[in-house]
């Protein structure tokens, strides 16, 4: 059995006074999680394996460089992104959301800690790959309107966010970073889980201003939480357009 690290405990206050937090986050493995301190937005959900379409467990090893691969969490309809940067990323970063609390970012995981993942819900408008369509991906070159590679650029307003530091805001008027997922990394079994999330979620807001699309789509399973397993796919094959700029 794999021995599990010391608990990190968000929710129960150091003897500093230092504030309460609301959940709880366990480090399992090799995991890019908040640590128990004043920076917090961290928030547990369902830990979720995840695997390939066929059902067998998604290994950190194989996960190619530079593609965009997407799956659902924590609810049915909610999209993430998952990224291999193929590179090591930044150990931390302290970021923002757009109602001004700080939270603070640790990194990639795997081997070699270059992998990430990010709610695909764009901060801006609420831009999202749908299966007919997705104007947000991440590009690894650059274009005529695209000056950055390595970003998430979301082609609806333009907004760009750099994965390999937090999802921070590079360019556009995002008015804060995407929403980290946070993974573990088991290195046993070289598998992936997501465990929570960190920052400003959309979650709230995506529901509302897609209410009545979800509902035609997925009836009343938009806002069922994702539990056991979660399907990776490439982007390419989950939705028949992307539009790039």
């Amino acid at each position: 059995m794999l021995a599990l690290p010391q608990r990190l405990v968000i929710g129960q206050p150091p003897n500093d006074g230092t504030p309460r937090f609301p959940q709880a986050l366990r480090s399992h493995g090799d995991t890019c999680a908040a640590r128990p301190h004043a920076y917090g937005e961290s928030r547990r959900y369902a830990r979720v394996k995840l695997v390939e379409p066929g059902g067998r467990p998604l290994r950190a090893e194989e996960l190619p460089k530079d593609r965009n691969l997407i799956f659902h969490y924590p609810y049915a309809s909610t999209p993430c992104f998952l990224l291999n940067l193929g590179r090591p990323v930044k150990p931390a970063a302290r970021l923002k959301t757009a109602e001004n609390r700080d939270y603070e970012w640790h990194g990639g995981v795997g081997p070699n800690r270059s992998i990430v993942a990010y709610s695909a819900i764009c901060a801006h408008q609420l831009a999202y790959p749908t299966r007919d369509i997705s104007f947000i991906s991440y590009r690894a070159e650059t274009s005529a309107r695209n000056k950055l590679a390595h970003v998430i650029h979301c082609c609806a307003e333009h907004s760009q966010y750099d994965p390999a530091d937090g999802g921070r805001v590079v360019a556009g008027p995002a008015p804060q970073p995407l929403a980290a997922i946070l993974l573990e990394h088991d290195p046993a079994g070289d598998e992936l889980y997501a465990v929570g999330t960190l920052g400003g979620e959309m979650f709230n807001q995506f529901f509302a201003k897609y209410q009545f699309k979800l509902a035609m789509e997925q009836g009343g399973g938009a806002r069922q939480a994702v539990n056991g397993t979660a399907t990776v796919s490439q982007l390419e094959n989950y939705c028949k357009q992307q539009v790039k700029c």
